[in-house]
């Protein structure tokens, strides 16, 4: 079983409404680009609704050394239906990985260190899911991602992958959430 807060020899994460001072730690997150506006407003904006209506939860990574917020993610429940024949469609039940950013600002002031997308993902995401995975089944881990070449390599280059495009139409117009329109749905099946 798994303790909080997960650490790693850099960040460790603590989930957002565990101290009073994040909600103020929050107002400084930044993203790197306008299309990832939407992350920083949910981040300071949305995330403590989403929290106290059991909606979503979401985790800040922050630095051992300074206590900055690297970056920060949310979680949720969920699932995704795929078309396996015209009258045979499969549920797979999964873990939504609905926000995911790094700070800018933080990226900016910490040059040396580097792939902290990737970190995140492989020291914190990932062991949180399965620690959920525990209790809960959950076969996938997915995401909706800004429809970005860059970014789309980003995350294939971190185990995530694609539908054909026709598999990935019927994702969109079964259970893809309105707030992730024009977004790409990516996968990984959980080990």
């Amino acid at each position: 079983m798994m303790l909080f807060p997960l650490e790693n020899e850099t960040f460790y994460v603590q989930h957002l409404l565990d101290d009073e001072t994040n909600f103020l730690k929050v107002q400084s997150f930044s993203v790197g680009q306008q299309s990832g506006m939407g992350l920083e407003v949910y981040l300071k904006e949305a995330a403590v609704i989403d929290e106290k209506s059991s909606f979503a939860r979401t985790y800040l990574v922050k630095s051992k050394k300074t206590n900055e917020i690297a970056a920060y993610f949310t979680l949720r429940n969920g699932l995704f239906t795929l078309k396996l024949a015209e009258d045979y469609f499969y549920t797979v039940p999964a873990v939504e990985l609905s926000n995911f950013a790094v700070n800018s600002a933080f990226r900016s002031a910490h040059p040396e260190i580097e792939e902290i997308g990737s970190t995140v993902l492989a020291d914190f995401v990932l062991p949180l899911v399965d620690f959920i995975r525990s209790f809960s089944g959950a076969a996938a881990l997915y995401i909706y991602a800004l429809p970005q070449e860059r970014l789309i390599q980003h995350y294939t280059h971190m185990g995530f992958k694609r539908l054909a495009p026709e598999k990935e139409q019927f994702v969109h117009n079964h259970v893809k959430p309105k707030y992730d329109d024009g977004c790409i749905f990516m996968y990984q099946m959980l080990a």
